[in-house]
């Protein structure tokens, strides 16, 4: 199948790289700076195929040249072995290169945290899932920002959003590999508030959303939303600034509310909070439009329901288990520390091969 998929789809990368090497030639591009990252980010995202193939292509026509050379001297065969591996390794590089890819596999994200069943316990939770993302965005290089954040009085959060950002423009970005984190996922331990030992079952909620550069074709009326102003607050309540800064921003037709308090300026708040409900808003019409096209879809959970769960984080047994691939490991510690790179593997096998197979 890849073979038979193979030439047309490289024919088509190698036409539009070329395409967007011609534009950015052009000195009137740089006229538009949006339209200049655009171009240059989707050209690095293709660069990695196209040096794959000019391998493929001078390594092909290495081993021809060796066969023929062995054909007169056998001395020549070994290298023509060589050359054979290479090829075949370099094919497959390419054919996975090529595979069916999430169109927003390099793009940024917006990630939020709710407290769910548990009280008090599920907020503590919350935190820490947010340390987990904290801990393997500085692993990768990318940068977090707190966007708004409602903390318990226990210093776990109510709710959080993190705008994460990497920081180059390679074709696997953010939403790449956290794109599988939307859902509900559910913790057993003995809370801080249990005075006799006994573990607990409670829950908290991921949302997970791609955030890129520019978020185009959504307009959002302003009888639509509803712009309400508050004090930015940090941990244990306790106040971050003097003057009604922070920003919540509720869309009446959905429901979706986002809030900023990360800024000083009330404008700046209203401005970053508008761009986050405008990703929101693309996503959710996104998600929608796959679901109709594919009723198995899997969709993020978007209530925090503890029986609804697409990971358990046993502590007891120091075990994860994400149930949606069966993985399981007992290096709990590890992965709360920011060790989520083999689950995230795992996850992103198990999606490959599936757009593999659907393809």
């Amino acid at each position: 199948m890849s073979a038979m998929r193979q030439p047309s789809a490289i024919d088509d990368i190698l036409a539009e790289h070329a395409g967007l090497q011609q534009q950015m030639s052009d000195p009137s591009l740089h006229d538009d700076p949006t339209a200049a990252r655009r171009v240059a980010k989707r050209f690095a995202q293709l660069s990695p195929m196209i040096a794959v193939h000019d391998r493929l292509v001078a390594a092909r026509v290495d081993l021809e040249a060796a066969r023929e050379l062995a054909a007169e001297d056998a001395a020549f065969a070994q290298e023509a072995l060589a050359l054979e591996a290479s090829v075949e390794e370099l094919d497959a590089q390419l054919t996975d290169l090529l595979a069916p890819r999430d169109p927003h596999d390099g793009d940024d994200v917006v990630l939020e945290l709710k407290s769910g069943e548990g009280g008090e316990e599920s907020a503590l939770f919350a935190s820490d899932l947010a340390r987990m993302y904290l801990r393997y965005a500085e692993q990768c290089g990318w940068k977090v920002e707190v966007l708004g954040a409602s903390v318990s009085d226990l210093g776990g959060y109510k709710e959080a959003t993190l705008s994460i950002k990497s920081r180059g423009d390679g074709p696997d970005g953010v939403w790449s590999r956290l794109k599988f984190e939307g859902g509900v996922h559910r913790v057993q331990r003995v809370p801080v508030t249990e005075s006799q030992g006994r573990v607990h079952t409670s829950a908290a909620g991921v949302l997970v959303y791609p955030e890129p550069e520019e978020v185009e074709d959504v307009v959002i009326d302003d009888s639509d939303i509803r712009v309400d102003v508050y004090r930015s607050s940090g941990k244990g309540g306790q106040g971050v600034n003097t003057t009604d800064s922070a920003v919540r921003i509720t869309h009446l037709p959905t429901g979706i509310v986002v809030t900023c308090q990360n800024e000083r300026s009330q404008l700046q708040n209203k401005a970053r909070a508008m761009q986050v409900l405008a990703a929101r808003l693309r996503a959710a019409a996104e998600e929608a439009a796959q679901a109709e096209a594919a009723e198995d879809r899997h969709n993020q959970i978007r209530t925090v329901d503890r029986s609804e769960r697409i990971r358990t984080y046993n502590f007891p047994e120091n075990r994860i288990a994400d149930h949606r691939i069966g993985f399981k490991a007992h290096n709990l510690d590890a992965v709360l520390d920011g060790e989520l790179g083999p689950l995230l593997d795992a996850l992103g096998q198990a999606d490959r091969d599936a757009r593999v197979q659907a393809e």
